[in-house]
């Protein structure tokens, strides 16, 4: 045993001594840093957000209302929903019934009737619109254990009239801490697998192409290495305390550094641009524990990676290592395919499963598609090579048979290419399915702004609609909406009815009972986009019931009044449930928010691939000027070295742009058919494509003047 671990010790250091003397250290020491940093990134951040995910539930709980139907209801509870800005906001109106009316957490007594509660986020983000009156008046602040994230919008708005006891959606409550009813934020809340299935295809991917890209990093001496102490006698073990110890240190260093901005968000709570999210500090903390478990298992995970991919034969009979100098391994062909499988089979799944199995199978085929870019340049190079021999062309036949005899140099380089156009495509894709909506209200608010505005009321009589319309803007109209929907085979409509005086502001005409639109009023236009079958109706007085079908139309005379037609709306007596311009609740839907947290991870992640694609670049810089100074004696040319990187990077790089192009072009249209939604910018396509096809113009470039000036220094040594 003594023996062992002295054996062990003596290869760590052995290791530790190599990595400070092999070529290119330097390159590699500051990959591995950068590798095993962002491993460890990704990794604290799923912890982040597992952790964020448990303690929103049990926020949420302390806060959920417990709805009772017995006797002696203490406390009516009804949710609505506002907007600041784009950002949603959570109202609860309440109606305490009894003095001793229970509170949720967060809020140590009810206010009195008219007066409001409103979180600290909602104050700063609000004031300018007027928040602070526009549900009552202000009577203090959330605290935050009321509030499942300190980012959320919530205000609890007491009514200053009985609630009526027609409208359902009134809910009688004992108590508070159900953990089943959701309110605020947690009323969308997506499943945890949702952001961590986004965070590791966009962001965790590309962290480990970059721990491969760096671990490969002047392989070709670790290689020999590794044959030498297999031609020793030297079992796995031993080759692995000799990587392990040359890894060991940049590694650690990384690890413990992404523990940085962990720690901060532990102490202090983070908002994270651009989504606005602050990240709670309490949960953050509470999950350290399980971070620096994380932690360690992303060191091993970086380790592990640098093992794996300095192998050699297991059999004992020959000393050259399994690495990609010889061949591209056919398990990573069979991956590469059943990633397309798994693309292809995700449409006759059920529905739930059907992005899940389409995710997977596309982390699995961007992961591997290089190796089979690989193979193709790798048969190409043999071509290219018997070419060069057969014209006497010495840069074409050195390139091709360099390109034949390393297939790894192409998977490091076409990598991070590979990788970075899936996630623009994705990014790219993702948001446009996300925003079809969204755009549509957005195109909405550019043509008329906000002059069009929905009120939904919890129950509106003719006295209480005629008290609304007295406390609009001046130049404001009232109308009424009704939704009819009579059944196949009749189509259903909306009618809009109002006074002859308000419907002629809209260019229609009353005649008798009937009315007749005259055309060319924008709002009117609008109206139809979002409603469909639109019809008009001349009613001198209305009242609106508490159902989905009737709410209330405002129409103002120039735009940038609706924090009026909110002031005037919200502090009725029993206020109504949402006010929000034409279109508006898709402005700041989730599913629009969510377009800014798969900015948030591809950035990350492209952040990452540009890093593995300048250490593979680095690295290879190094090994060709290397290699290819002494032809310069041998051809007496400078020529060779364009005509070799040419060849044997410029060429694979542009081959591996063309089918990542091909590929993700029809990744992109085959998912907008599953999901059926979205759509594919070309143009975005086409840039990547192009800005990849540059990448490999200047890589060759480079390579060759990088040879051009090391043949000026080269001399004859005895190596």
């Amino acid at each position: 045993m003594r023996d062992r671990i002295r054996t062990a010790s003596t290869l760590l250091r052995i290791g530790l001594a190599a990595g400070r003397a092999t070529p290119g250290d330097r390159l590699r020491w500051w990959g591995l840093f950068g590798a095993a940093a962002a491993v460890a990134f990704v990794v604290l951040a799923s912890v982040a957000t597992v952790a964020t995910f448990d303690g929103r539930e049990t926020r949420a709980d302390a806060r959920g209302p417990v709805v009772t139907f017995g006797k002696g209801v203490p406390l009516l509870y009804r949710m609505g929903a506002d907007a600041v800005g784009s950002r949603p906001v959570s109202l609860v109106f309440v109606r305490p019934l009894t003095a001793d009316a229970p509170v949720p957490a967060g809020v140590t007594r009810w206010p009195e009737p008219g007066e409001v509660l409103l979180s600290p986020e909602l104050i700063r983000t609000g004031t300018g619109e007027g928040i602070l009156t526009r549900y009552g008046r202000f009577a203090g602040t959330v605290t935050t254990d009321g509030l499942v994230t300190p980012s959320e919008r919530i205000a609890y708005v007491r009514v200053a009239d009985e609630a009526p006891r027609n409208d359902r959606r009134w809910l009688p409550v004992s108590g508070f801490g159900s953990n089943g009813a959701a309110t605020g934020e947690m009323v969308d809340q997506p499943a945890v697998s949702s952001p961590l299935l986004a965070l590791w295809a966009l962001t965790g991917l590309p962290a480990l192409a970059l721990t491969v890209v760096a671990a490969r990093v002047g392989s070709g001496t670790r290689d020999r290495r590794s044959s030498l102490l297999q031609a020793l006698g030297g079992t796995w073990r031993h080759r692995m305390g000799v990587n392990i110890g040359e890894a060991a240190v940049p590694a650690a260093l990384g690890t413990v550094t992404a523990l940085v901005p962990y720690a901060g968000a532990s102490v202090h709570s983070t908002r994270l641009a651009p989504t606005g999210y602050i990240l709670d500090d309490r949960d953050v903390w509470g999950a350290w524990p399980m971070a620096a478990v994380a932690a360690v298992v992303s060191l091993v995970v970086v380790l592990a990676v640098v093992v794996g991919t300095h192998r050699v034969h297991r059999d004992g009979t020959s000393t050259r290592p399994t690495s990609f100098g010889d061949r591209v391994p056919a398990w990573r062909l069979g991956l590469c395919g059943a990633g397309v499988a798994l693309v292809l089979t995700s449409q006759y799944l059920p529905r739930k499963a059907q992005l899940f199995v389409f995710t997977s199978g596309t982390v699995v085929m961007w992961a591997f598609l290089s190796s089979v870019v690989a193979l193709l340049t790798r048969r190409l190079g043999s071509s290219v090579a018997d070419s060069g021999r057969r014209k006497g062309h010495p840069g074409r036949l050195i390139g091709g048979r360099w390109t034949h005899a390393h297939p790894g140099v192409v998977v490091r380089l076409a990598l991070a290419m590979v990788i970075g156009i899936g996630i623009v495509a994705q990014m790219q894709v993702w948001t446009s399915r996300l925003g079809v909506h969204s755009q549509a209200a957005a195109a909405t608010h550019q043509r008329i702004k906000d002059t069009v505005i929905e009120v939904t009321p919890s129950s509106m009589t003719a006295a209480r609609t005629g008290r609304f319309r007295s406390s609009l803007p001046a130049g404001a109209v009232l109308l009424s909406r009704t939704f009819h929907d009579p059944g196949p085979p009749r189509d259903p409509w909306v009618t809009v009815g109002g006074t002859c005086r308000d419907l002629r502001v809209l260019r229609v005409r009353c005649h008798g009972g009937a009315t007749t639109p005259t055309g060319g009023n924008a709002q009117v236009e609008e109206m139809r986009r979002w409603y469909g079958n639109l019809r008009f109706e001349p009613v001198p007085r209305f009242s609106v019931k508490p159902d989905s079908t009737q709410s209330l139309l405002v129409v103002t005379s120039a735009p940038g009044e609706l924090a009026e037609v909110k002031q005037a709306a919200f502090t009725l007596p029993n206020p109504p449930v949402q006010v929000e311009a034409l279109g508006g609740n898709w402005l700041g839907s989730s599913r629009s928010r969510l377009s800014n947290w798969i900015q948030l991870f591809g950035i990350t992640g492209i952040l990452f691939v540009l890093g593995a694609g300048a250490v593979s670049a680095a690295a290879e810089f190094v090994r060709i000027r290397h290699a290819l100074a002494p032809l310069s004696v041998l051809t007496g040319r400078r020529r060779v070295f364009r005509s070799v990187a040419a060849w044997h990077l410029t060429a694979p790089l542009l081959i591996a742009t063309v089918v990542t192009g091909a590929v993700t072009a029809w990744h992109s249209v085959f998912f907008i058919a599953l999901v059926q939604e979205g759509s594919v910018s070309w143009t975005v396509l086409a840039a990547g494509v192009s800005a990849c096809a540059a990448v490999s113009l200047a890589v060759g470039l480079l390579g060759a003047r990088a040879a051009a000036r090391e043949a000026e220094r080269w001399r004859p040594t005895a190596d």
